[in-house]
Formats: structure tokens, sequence, C-alpha cells
């Protein structure tokens, strides 16, 4: 299976969350009501059936809903961060509402207590609202960029789907327990929840569960519990969802008499400098890192640079300093550890654990502090 078949399938969940999907704690998205009964499906005929709904469309469904994203992942209080940056995605609530008409139509807007950003695309043009500071954005695509992109298209090489879901489920099956039930509701529509259990003790996910419209088969929600956990520790999915093409006013705007007014284009000098920046620090950090297990108790070490934890931001730009701030709030929640391999820091969450070594080694994974504290003694 393709990986651009997903991608597409996705991409009004993916833009919503990208652009400002939310998190907060305890249940927030709509939960069972009246049990509805779905056909009964296998594991294998719900993902054979969702591929060969992917094939069919070409792509995602034109739709318009409300997404919510919550995440209650057992951090310290963290400091108040602005609603648009992607650090408030660790604690808070919010919600994006979206509207997507085609792959050049799509339009998402974040509405917070005191105002509202909106991402408006209609074809080749595209706007950027922020209500706080009266502000209109009109982005234009520098030609010749490379910046625009058609949707990816399914090959001749590409599985069937009843092929494609058979080698998925097999390869889950190596570190994953898979289950079926067909009695879900979702934004008030029955769904299909697809449920997937770690078979590594080392785990700290209980389960994952995958929330299938029973209809259309298009991702609604996804839940990860913790284990121990009665309500998830993260979700993001649908309060309302509507499978219309969205009414063409959604695509328009006009700036608000006012208004300040300005242009920016992608694929300038100092746009393409920064990306070109970007893409060497992840090149960068790509050769540095290693994966040392496999599934679900895999573990992510990579080599931290002198200063990199504990250097103030260089910059002074807001983003630097709430993330300095952030950083600096889950510090102080560390644990000391030490043992043969050495010592470090200790931080544990529902779902992760990082440990940090006075060697200058950061090591991740949603694994228990043991398992941590074993990978760091190994080199």
């Amino acid at each position: 299976m393709r990986r651009g078949t997903f991608v597409r399938w996705g991409i009004p969940i993916a833009a919503a969350a990208v652009i400002g999907a939310a998190i907060g704690a305890g249940p927030v998205i709509a939960a069972v009501s009246g049990d509805p009964v779905l056909p009964e499906r296998s594991a294998q005929q719900l993902l054979a059936d969702a591929v060969a709904a992917v094939e069919r469309t070409g792509g995602p469904l034109p739709m318009s809903g409300t997404v919510r994203q919550t995440a209650s992942l057992g951090l310290p209080a963290l400091p108040q961060m602005g609603g648009e940056s992607p650090l408030a995605l660790l604690s808070g609530s919010h919600e994006v509402k979206v509207w997507y008409g085609a792959h050049d139509r799509l339009r998402v807007a974040m509405p917070t207590q005191m105002n509202e950003t909106n991402l408006i695309v209609n074809g080749g043009e595209a706007w950027y609202w922020d209500s706080d500071s009266n502000t209109a954005t009109k982005i234009k695509v520098k030609a010749g960029a490379g910046l625009a992109h058609e949707p990816a298209t399914p090959a001749p090489s590409d599985l069937t789907p009843q092929a494609a879901a058979a080698q998925l489920l097999a390869k889950a099956d190596e570190h994953t327990a898979i289950g079926v039930a067909n009695t879900a509701e979702v934004a008030g529509r029955p769904a299909y929840q697809l449920v997937l259990r770690p078979k590594a003790e080392a785990s700290l996910v209980q389960e994952v569960r995958l929330a299938l419209d029973g209809e259309t088969y298009v991702p609604l929600q996804v839940q990860v519990f913790a284990k121990g956990s009665a309500e998830p520790a993260f979700q993001v999915g649908f309060t309302q969802v509507t499978f219309t093409p969205p009414a063409e006013e959604n695509f328009t705007f006009t700036p608000p008499a006012g208004a300040k007014v300005e242009e920016r284009t992608l694929g300038g000098e100092e746009i393409s400098g920064k990306a070109e920046k970007h893409a060497e620090e992840a090149r960068a950090a790509a050769e540095g890192l290693k994966v040392v297990g496999e599934g679900w108790s895999s573990v992510a070490v990579v080599e931290v640079p002198d200063g990199a934890l504990t250097g103030r931001p260089s910059g002074g730009e807001s983003a630097d300093a709430e993330g300095r701030a952030v950083l600096d709030n889950v510090l102080k929640s560390a644990t000391p550890v030490s043992g043969a391999w050495g010592s470090g820091k200790l931080i544990k969450t529902k779902l992760v654990t990082v440990l940090l070594t006075d060697d200058g080694r950061l090591l991740a994974g949603a694994v228990t502090p043991e398992e941590i504290v074993k990978v760091a003694g190994t080199r």
C-alpha cells in the first residue's frame, strides 16, 4: 500500500490538525449513543473497503465539519501560549472548522474566545485572515517556485485493496493485536472502530481506536489510550461532519473594511532560504538519529549539541521564547536518574518517556522508564 493513498485519504483531518486543531482533557468527541449496529466486518474486510473507497473517489470526499483535538498527557502546568503556537497543542482545548471542496478549494477556521484566524484557498488565490491584528494577507506563489503540487494519484503498480489490507495486517500483527467493533457512533454517524493493541509489555500505549465512517469509510476519529487510563490521553476527530460539497461562499473572501491588507509571496528568496536551512537541519538530525528496538517499544536516540537544551534562544523570537519556557517548565519536573551508563534527567508523560543524559544524548519513546534506562545502557 502506497503512503500517498492514506495521505490523500486524510487531507481534511491533517489540514485541520496542522493549522490549529487542539487539545484538552477528558472525553470531548461525540460518544456512543443508542449503539448503532453496522454489518459485521473483519479487520481485513474493513481495511480493504476503506482503501477501495479511496481509489474509487480518487481522493477525499467534499465535506465540511468541526474537528476537535484533545490531549491529557500528564505534563506539568505549562505557561500561557498563543492559540496559533504548535506548542499550544500540548494543553488546552481548541476546535477548527473545515470546508473541503477539492485539492485547490479548502478553508480552515480556528476560532478562539477572543479572535479567529482563517486560511482560505480557492484555486490560484489564497488568503490568511487574523481578526486579532485585523490583518488580511494575500498569499501568492512565485512562478517556478515548485511549491504547488497536484494530488497524488494511484500508480498501476498499486496492490489491490484486498492484498494491501492483508499486507498491512500481516505487518501490524508482528507487534499489534487488531480487532473491530461495529457499534460506535462519532459525530452522529454510525462508525466501525478498528482497535489496535500493542503486544509489547514495555509500551505505554494500551490501545489505539480508529473510527471509520460506516458509509464512506472516511476516518472520523483517532483515540490513543495510555495503560491504566479509562480516558484517552490523546484524540482528534469530528464532532460534526457533512459529506456534501460546501457552498461556494465558504471559499470566497473579501477583506473587511478598515482591515490591513498585506501580500506575501511564497517561493521568494527569504522563504526559500529558510526552507533550505530547515531542510539542512532536518538532514543533520536524521543522520544523527538511531532507533533501538521495533514496533511499539522502539526508542529514538539522538545526540544533542552542547547548549541546545541549556542555552538561551538566540533570535529573541516569540516562538523560541515559548519553546524555552515550556522546556524550562518540563525540565523542572524531571527526575534525576543514574546507572552504569551514566546519569541524566527523566521525563515521563502518559504516552511518552524522555531521558536527557549528561553525556549529551536524548532518548524518547512510548515506553516505560525502565525500558528507556535499559536502552541508555546500550551504545
